[in-house]
């Protein structure tokens, strides 16, 4: 054997905290500078375009419109005391308390109808479709349908029909006075001749002041019949010849009006019947007892035509918004909520039917509860939205009732770059939306943590 000294092995097991020991922990610094790396361009792009952004903004809205004069909190209080901008305040109020609670209430309710139907995919894809355009091409939409003339808005044109099915149509002309003193009355109240007719004899009711434009293209020469003992005809017609005429008398050249409303009243003011006038002008009530009855034109005659709802006058712009913005939205909530019911567990539903629980009590007492992680991210995605609102309202809003709709992002926008040029105030009221949305956000983390 040599003398040599011969090499000892190292256990593995102690070769390793050795080397530990040397390098504490290996390759970490490059792990970091790895996750640094990536990082990096979004926080330079967020430190650009979100940070530093952010702060200006607040330091700018302690200066003045020129940026050069330090006035402290001024332009806040310019957001609580001037006119246009306290309208914009309550507005947002009203935004708030509004429009989240029924986007979600209607997302809620059609989730879970949809799941009734066959033709649910059909229903969500309808209701979904607004988001799939800008809320600014919507305005435009909604804004046509809140024309005021019937011709034109949509709204007002159903609104219409409807009136006109339960009211009454328009009348045949717009104005019109009696040719003669026989007659006595109003457009308001109707035109009645002041002398009591019997069965056999002839109602000849004379109208005047009523240009030929206003007759309706059918009308035809006047004409009135002779009556047999149970009837009484007449004629209401345009008492007026070209060159002139004798008043009260049906003669040549002469128009009846045709489509008007001839009402038959007793001696007591009832009334017992009515008829339309033809072409000629001429009508008849047949089968008449032998007593006084008084006729006369009905003031339907002279019914104004349905003139629409001022959606977008100054007392209802900010409702009428507010229901474009709920449609839009409407789709959003159902989707996300019926994803979440679709998660929820049958057999709880099951369990409560089986236990005798109605529908409506498994809808107020297990459905919702269950869901109430998911409607409570709904509504709160909603109320970050409603204060950040700007482009429906300046899409839907004519520039005569903006300050009716202002809210709190327009009035900024209004502020510091349509025409003011007040980036003192504007940069106070973006702060002031700042200020509201962060405690909101905080809240949405919360939630979203303690649901890990």
């Amino acid at each position: 054997m040599s003398g040599g000294a011969q090499p000892v092995a190292v256990p593995p097991a102690i070769a390793a905290p050795e080397a530990a020991a040397a390098d504490p922990d290996p390759g970490g610094w490059r792990r970091y500078a790895l996750a640094a790396g990536f990082l990096a361009p979004a926080a330079i792009l967020l430190g650009i375009w979100v940070v530093y952004p952010t702060v200006r903004t607040i330091i700018r809205s302690f200066f003045d419109a020129s940026g050069n004069e330090f006035v402290g909190i001024d332009n806040y209080k310019e957001i609580v005391t001037d006119d246009t901008l306290k309208k914009a305040v309550v507005n947002n109020v009203a935004w708030v308390l509004v429009v989240p609670v029924f986007v979600t209430a209607i997302g809620l309710v059609f989730a879970v109808l949809t799941e009734r139907v066959r033709w649910s995919v059909a229903f969500k894809t309808a209701v979904f479709m607004p988001m799939a355009i800008s809320a600014f091409a919507a305005g435009i939409t909604w804004r046509i349908v809140y024309i005021e003339d019937p011709d034109l808005g949509a709204l007002n044109a159903g609104l219409r029909v409807a009136h006109d099915t339960v009211v009454g149509g328009s009348g045949v002309l717009e104005d019109a006075q009696p040719s003669t003193d026989a007659l006595t009355g109003s457009t308001s109240k109707g035109f009645y001749l002041k002398q009591p007719l019997q069965p056999g004899q002839q109602a000849l009711l004379g109208l005047t002041a009523i240009s030929s434009s206003e007759l309706p293209d059918s009308a035809e020469q006047a004409k009135v019949s002779e009556a047999s003992g149970n009837e009484i005809t007449g004629v209401v017609w345009r008492d007026f010849k070209p060159g002139g005429g004798e008043p009260g008398k049906v003669e040549d050249e002469e128009l009846g009006v045709p489509g008007a409303t001839v009402e038959l009243k007793s001696s007591a003011g009832k009334k017992i019947a009515t008829a339309k006038t033809e072409n000629d002008g001429s009508f008849v009530f047949e089968d008449l007892r032998d007593r006084d009855y008084t006729v006369g034109v009905s003031s339907a005659t002279f019914a104004t035509p349905y003139q629409g709802v001022s959606w977008l006058g100054p007392s209802l712009v900010t409702p009428s918004i507010m229901m474009s913005y709920i449609w839009i939205w409407a789709g959003f909530a159902m989707v996300v909520i019926g994803a979440g019911l679709s998660a929820m567990p049958r057999d709880v539903l099951e369990a409560a039917r089986t236990d005798g629980a109605t529908e409506w009590q498994v809808f107020r007492r297990v459905t919702v509860p269950l869901l109430a992680p998911v409607l409570t991210v709904v509504f709160v995605t909603m109320l970050i939205n409603v204060l950040k609102v700007f482009d429906i309202v300046i899409a839907i809003a004519p520039g005569s009732v903006q300050d009716d709709a202002n809210v709190l992002a327009l009035a900024m926008w209004r502020t510091a770059f349509g025409g003011a040029n007040d980036y003192g105030v504007g940069s106070a009221i973006a702060v002031v939306i700042l200020l509201c949305v962060i405690p909101i956000l905080l809240f949405n983390i919360r939630s979203f943590r303690s649901e890990r």
